[in-house]
This record gives C-alpha cells, structure tokens and sequence, in this order.
C-alpha cells in the first residue's frame, strides 16, 4: 500500500500503486497504440488496484471480482459511467448506454418487457431462419478464396436485430454497419487523444463521423416515419414501445431527440457486440480442429438438418460453452469505466470524488487466481462444475448489477444458433499467414475485419 501526503497537511490517503507520473508519456503511446496492453501491463506489474496517471487524467484500476461486484452491482448509484462518455453521447446522444438516473430508469422500463424471456423464446424461428439466409450465401462462396466474415455477420446480426426488436426490415439500411465503424472510429481517437484535437478542424475522419451520423439518424427517423402508433396499447416490439413513450412528451422536437437516441443506442449494441462474438468464436473454432470436430458432431446430433428451435438451446451445451469461452477471451465490451460520485473506499484504497474508476473485463477474464492457463482457449472450463468454483464477478461479459446488458438472451441464442448451423456444413478457414489482432473500440473487434475461406464438411 502507498501513502501519499495530502494537500491539506498532516493526515495520509492510501493510494493505489502504480507507474510514476514520469511514466506519462510512454502511457499514452500504449493509450494510442496498444489498449489492452497498457491493461495487462498495469495489471501484471502492479496487482488487482493500479493508479495511472495518464496526461490530465487518473485512473483508478481495480482488477478482482470482489472490485468489480462492488463498483458495478453493491454500489453503483456512486459510479456513473465515465471515460468515453462524451464521446459515446456525440454519436448515440442520451440512449440507454450513455443516460444516468431518471432518464436511464425510464429507458429502461420501456424496453425492458421486449427482452422478457418468453418474448425471446418466440423469436427463435426469426433467428433460425436470418442464420440460414446467411449460411446460404455462404454456400455460394465455397472455393471462391477469403469471404469478409465481418460484413456477413453483421448483416445477419442486423437482419435480426430488426426482426425481432424493431418489427422491420433493415435490408434498406445496408451501410448502418459501415457508419457505426466510423462512428466508433471517432469516438476512439477523441478518447485516446484526451480531446487535444478541436472538434471543428475539418480532418477526414470528423468529416467520416459527422456524414455517419448524419445517416444514422437519418436511417431512425425513416423507422419511425414507417410506425405511427394508434390510440391502443400499439405492438410489443422495442420501436412500438419507444413511439409510445415518447408520445408524453410535449416539446415535439424533445420527443424527435429522445426516440433517435434511443433507436440509435439499439442499433449498435443491438448487432455490434454479438456480431463481433461470433467472429472471434469462428477464429478461434478454426484454430483449434478438436473443438471444430465436436460442434459439428453436436450440432449434427442435435440439430440432424431441421432449422434449430428455442428448446435446443439447452441440448447445445458444448456450442454454448463455446460462446462463453469467447467472450472470456475476447468480450465484446472490453472496459467499464465510472466515475465516483463520491470519496470512497475500495480494496482498502482511498477514491476521490471525480476519479476514473476502471473494470477491464479483457483482464479479469485472464486473472490466472480465477483461471487456469488463462490465455488458452478452453470451452470446458464452462461446465457446470467449474463453472461453480469461480467467483461470480469473475466473468461478466455482459456486465454486472443494474446495468447488466438486457439482450444478454437474445444475444446468447443468437450466436449459439449461428455456430451451431454453420459448422454443420461449413469450415471456415484463416487463410495462411494472416494475422488476427484485436481491436479495442467501443466493443472488442477483429482489426481491419476478418476474411476466412468457406469450404464444404
């Protein structure tokens, strides 16, 4: 534990451990060039709480189960969400990832019915049959050489997203996928850069994220132009339950704000983050053929040649390991961040009020007290066995407490689904010598996107 003299005089805060403030600078080269490393460095090098100080900001990094269940879930009314938010709020405004309080509470009561299990159970034929509409494309792309496996899994993802939240058909939609990479791409720069480059300098990637914006929104307010809401109880989708909410509303141009916010905020976390899942599951299946050769056994026995439905889930236990497994290596949202309402105290460590406080999923997943040879992909550490001797904030892949991820669900059957039906019939191949390298954005993706050969079983 480290004491530090307080401003004030005689009394001592228990701070942290960390790099010295000299450090600053190679800390912002690894902020720039290599996120992920700067987390496992500081995490290998300084144990479960780190204190950076990083250019004008300090994190507060707490890196242990028992950290992670007490910001996020024991008490989370004194964190807030934090690094990032005020570049998220640029592209998605106040929709449910980025709103606090009231606001937040309302969001979610209002779609929160549309993510009820018997809801989701409905929707599995929905899933089934956008995931054979794609395994039918790429069928016809056997032997043609590398297929982009990104753009494929995000049209599916987005198929289904619009299918099953929205009641409607995206395909009019196709560049929503684009956008939000350029959207992500801006939000990452102004974050990595600490906002040192002005906002109004005309550089290609502000023109990149201003012109993706400009679509997105564009793309939900066609949504709803297409919906308008009788005077009854409408429909139990996610867009009927929005256009109803905002109906309360008395200033048109605030109710127009709060139903693109939220539309916008369902699109990306509605296709990005299990649409990444499953391209890193397909890396990783292709890396190991023992695992490839029991899912396909799996997923043949279960499954024969019909169309998977809701009550397979629970015979697909190996497929399911698979995904669990994925997510533990790669999870789609790689970091939460707060901010601390108030002084507090964690792990015995003093946080002020104001401080960036820091839970990296990518490092608690790879916490070798909590996981035996945390870098090696492993389905079987999912059974339910070991499954019961970890702690439960060990893993959260959808986050924790009140904010935990509410498409968990249908996230979860939508990529047990789609492994399960392609490795059926299909291999899908890293061409020889290509790279796969992780990218931190606003969710964990495949760097550049990833392009892998189809071939027949």
């Amino acid at each position: 534990m480290t004491d530090t003299q307080s401003r004030s005089g005689g009394t001592r805060r228990r701070v942290p451990p960390g790099p010295s403030r000299w450090s600053t600078v190679k800390l912002l080269d690894m902020l720039l060039r290599d996120r992920l490393a700067l987390m496992r460095t500081a995490a290998n090098g300084y144990g479960d709480a780190v204190r950076m100080a990083i250019g004008p900001k300090t994190l507060y990094f707490f890196n242990h189960p028992d950290h992670a269940k007490y910001v996020l879930a024991d008490n989370p009314g004194n964190y807030h969400k934090g690094i990032g938010l005020h570049q998220a709020r640029r592209a998605l405004g106040d929709g449910l990832l980025t709103s606090e309080g009231e606001l937040w509470r309302e969001q979610r009561r209002v779609i929160q019915p549309a993510f009820q299990a018997r809801r989701i159970a409905a929707q599995a034929a929905v899933v089934a049959e956008e995931t054979a509409r794609m395994v039918g494309r790429l069928r016809t792309r056997t032997g043609d050489g590398p297929v982009d496996i990104t753009a494929q899994l995000t049209e599916l993802t987005l198929g289904v997203l619009g299918r099953t939240l929205l009641d409607e058909d995206l395909g009019g939609h196709a560049s929503i996928g684009h956008d939000f990479e350029a959207v992500q791409d801006q939000a990452m720069f102004e974050v990595v850069t600490i906002g040192a480059i002005p906002q109004f300098l005309p550089l290609p990637k502000q023109l990149r994220f201003r012109a993706a914006r400009a679509r997105l929104q564009k793309a939900t307010e066609e949504l709803a132009a297409h919906r308008v809401p009788d005077t009854g109880q409408g429909g139990d989708d996610v867009l009927s339950r929005l256009l109803l909410s905002v109906r309360a509303e008395r200033d048109p141009r605030v109710a127009r704000r709060r139903l693109r916010d939220e539309l916008v905020t369902l699109l990306l976390a509605g296709h990005e983050t299990t649409a990444s899942t499953l391209g890193w599951a397909f890396y990783l299946v292709d890396q190991h053929p023992r695992v490839a050769e029991r899912l396909r056994e799996e997923a043949r026995s279960v499954l024969g040649e019909r169309l998977p439905e809701f009550e397979d889930l629970h015979r697909l236990e190996y497929t399911t390991m698979v995904v669990e497994e994925t997510m533990r290596l790669y999870p789609p949202v790689w970091m939460l961040s707060r901010i601390a309402q108030g002084p507090d105290v964690i792990a015995g460590y003093d946080v002020p009020a104001g401080a960036d406080v820091v839970v990296c999923p990518y490092t608690l997943h790879r916490h070798p007290e909590f996981w035996e040879r945390p870098e090696r992909f492993e389905p079987e550490r999912f059974d339910r066995d070991r499954r019961a001797q970890r702690p439960r904030y060990a893993y959260i892949p959808f986050g924790a407490g009140p904010r935990f991820c509410v498409g968990n669900h249908l996230g979860m059957m939508e990529a047990v689904f789609v492994i399960a039906m392609v490795m059926r019939e299909l291999r899908l191949e890293l061409p020889r010598g290509a790279s796969v390298v992780p990218e931190p954005m606003l969710s964990l993706r495949v760097r550049g996107g990833l392009r892998m050969s189809v071939r027949r079983t």
